[in-house]
């Protein structure tokens, strides 16, 4: 057994076992998951010059935490930084430990479960083998790229040698995790085992027999001869550039030029990788990112920690969102009743449900087991045994208050009664409820399985033990909970809307749709308002959007008359197959892109969002502006490289913001008004700096 220098508690054990082979057990203490500290690489760094001369057949490295193996670099130490000298510093400590351990005399396997990720999975790469357990929760991934860099220990060149440019690019350059059933296939992982109690075992065993390690195809080697490359380059940047520009998002196209230059061999790649990385870290783009990845850590982190206690979901209504969050719950491991009026419109439901359990879980018996956690209720049995029960009916409140007062009586004492209403208020709802202590909303967003945040709504009514409750609930189902006071449209749908309607005044202007669009993906959010009301359904649009507009005493656009000329004539949008676009297969049949915009397109579709952020910052719709930005990220992916709304809003400046809504309030109305929050926010900002 090895401690460190100096009097913290180690975080590697080393274990010397009687056939000589060794095991460095990672198990960071004070923490649910082990990162790669500076700490951690540097009791690292010790270890391996100790073992370097020991006579040992082969060295196992592996985590002692039961949530995975490493989820990566200590992403906070990335804010910490004073130069960027001492950012070279630490990505230089990291590839070096990486290569001692590559560089060790004998054979090494890192024994994964759970997840490796980042520097964890570099860190893996430097071992000669692989082995993992071949579970549901087994996530492999070079997710750099989401946050504004890439890999930096090592993970650009090893990547590339071990599984050819094209696997080891796709995995960079998307920041798409690798699962069990293809990690394999890929050559990322040597071998699988299906129990916890094999994984050593296996890595003991690939260490005896020493096998040939994995080596890609030749046809996939030759693409990284000098001659090659720059053939394949522009393949590459066509490939990025369809996702993000350079100019929002640098490091993919860093990743390119990186193997471009050097086809991931030599020295000068790695010298070149850690220069590299270290630029991107001053970029606005990469410090947006980190906050972005550190505000996600503080909505995990609202939920408090220990076991939700919640087994048994009971789901109302089986439309696209209730069946949807019936699927993700049994997904997530809950046992999942779900109840319509007839048993024929709960079976769409449960064939989305198959096929996303055919598309997340890797093997046959966890899908038919996930399929058996979710059974239809027509009658409602699931009621009376249910933890949390969940109304997922259609926007109408003397529809919803009637299904609460034949569910209610009926409910478990201390289960929590919940609502996905995406606009009316709790207040509104629960006026015929005899626990409204007990009542939430919970407001999942479309498509459920991809969209991470839920708002977690609550009235003055609402017990803090029963929102807590709820926060829990939502962390057990792997969704990022954000504690919204009630209020007309919450937070993401009251920003949200002032934004879309802006869109349909521009239209009933007559300016293009697609031009509309092409103004917000320039700006960098991932579709434009007009794709994504035909996404969200325009019947859909304009029924909440009426009773946002309405709560707020605020006028709706005039070109609501054509929205409603075409929910009447059943053009719903992608659901439909025609909205304001005609779709294909679920995507947007003609893909041309519009016109330049005009001038100031951009400005009144951003700017009037941030008024209303600011706005809610003034009411305190969550509790401070971080969650804010948090909310409108997770929960209409606005532009993250930008950190969020009002963020956005400090970085252009307060009062250029300001300004610049004056200007367009006098050419287009009142509806650009600067709120008063404008100047409060002013005040926090200067308390800030």
């Amino acid at each position: 057994m090895s401690e460190p220098a100096d009097s913290a508690p180690a975080a590697w054990t080393l274990e010397i076992e009687a056939d000589q082979i060794g095991c460095l057990t990672l198990d960071k203490p004070a923490s649910s998951a082990n990162t790669l500290s500076r700490s951690v690489l540097l009791e690292l760094e010790r270890l391996l010059r100790g073992i370097a001369s020991e006579p040992l057949r082969g060295l196992i490295i592996r985590s002692g935490k039961p949530s995975g193996f490493i989820a990566g670099a200590d992403i906070r130490e990335f804010t910490t930084f004073e130069s960027p000298a001492a950012a070279l510093a630490h990505i230089r400590l990291g590839q070096a430990v990486c290569a001692m351990l590559e560089a060790l005399p004998y054979p090494t396997a890192a024994a994964i479960h759970g997840f490796a990720l980042g520097g964890g999975l570099e860190l893996a790469l430097a071992c000669r083998y692989r082995v993992a357990l071949a579970d549901s929760k087994l996530n492999l991934g070079l997710p750099e790229v989401q946050l504004g860099i890439h890999p930096g220990f090592g993970g650009t060149v090893r990547s590339v040698r071990l599984l050819g440019v094209r696997t080891a690019m796709s995995l960079m350059l998307t920041g798409r995790s690798v699962r069990a059933d293809r990690a394999q296939a890929i050559g990322l992982v040597d071998r699988m085992v299906d129990r916890m109690a094999e994984l050593r075992d296996c890595a003991r065993q690939i260490l005896r027999t020493a096998p040939a390690p994995h080596r890609p195809a030749l046809t996939q080697r030759v693409l990284s001869w000098p001659g090659v490359r720059s053939l394949v380059r522009p393949a590459l940047l066509r490939q990025v550039a369809a996702q993000a520009s350079r100019e929002h998002y640098p490091a993919p196209y860093a990743i390119v030029d990186l193997w471009t230059q050097y086809g991931a061999r030599g020295a000068q790649a790695y010298a070149a990788e850690a220069a590299s990385i270290t630029s991107l870290f001053s970029s606005d783009t990469t410090r947006n990112l980190i906050r972005v990845f550190l505000l996600q850590d503080r909505l995990k982190g609202l939920a408090g920690k220990g076991s939700s206690g919640f087994e048994r979901v009971h789901v109302v209504g089986a439309g696209v969102m209730g069946g949807d969050i019936a699927a993700w719950c049994a997904l997530r491991g809950l046992q999942v009743t779900l109840q319509d009026r007839e048993l024929k419109l709960i079976e769409p439901a449960l064939a989305r449900a198959r096929a996303l359990f055919e598309k997340r879980l890797p093997t046959p018996a966890e899908r038919a087991q996930a399929s058996e956690r979710l059974r239809s209720d027509v009658a409602g049995v699931g009621v009376r045994e249910a933890d949390v029960l969940i109304e997922a009916i259609f926007e109408d409140l003397a529809a919803k208050r009637a299904l609460y007062a034949a569910c209610e009586p009926h409910m478990r004492a201390g289960a929590l009664l919940a609502t996905n209403t995406s606009s009316l208020t709790l207040e509104t709802l629960s006026v015929t409820l005899r626990r409204p202590e007990q009542f939430v909303g919970l407001h999942f967003f479309n498509p459920v399985a991809q969209m991470p945040l839920v708002e977690v709504v609550h009235s003055a009514q609402t017990r803090p033990e029963a929102l807590s409750a709820a926060m829990s609930f939502v962390r057990r189902i792997d969704k990022l909970p954000l504690p919204c006071r009630s209020s007309p449209g919450f937070l993401v749908n009251r920003v949200l809307f002032p934004y879309l309607h802006e869109a349909l005044h521009a239209a009933g202007e007559g300016i293009a749709l697609r031009t509309i669009d092409r103004a917000a993906v320039d700006f960098g959010m991932p579709m434009g308002p007009i794709q994504l009301s035909d996404v969200v359904g325009l019947d859909v649009l304009l029924h909440v959007g009426e009773i946002v507009t309405s709560e707020l005493q605020r006028p709706a656009p005039p070109y609501t008359a054509k929205l409603r000329e075409l929910v009447a004539a059943g053009q719903l949008g992608r659901k439909s197959g025609q909205g304001f676009y005609r779709w294909q297969e679920g995507k947007i049949a003609d893909q041309t892109a519009g016109p330049a915009p005009p001038a100031d397109l951009t400005d009144r579709l951003i700017l009037v969002l941030l008024n209303e952020c600011v706005a809610c910052a003034r009411e305190t719709i969550v509790a401070d502006t971080d969650l804010i930005d948090a909310g409108v990220i997770f929960g209409t992916g606005f532009a993250p490289f930008r950190g969020g709304p009002i963020t956005y809003a400090r970085s252009r400046g307060l009062q250029a913001c300001v300004a610049r809504l004056h200007e367009l309030e006098q050419r287009y109305g009142e509806r650009f008004h600067p709120d008063a929050g404008w100047a409060q926010l002013h005040a926090e900002t200067a308390g800030i700096a």
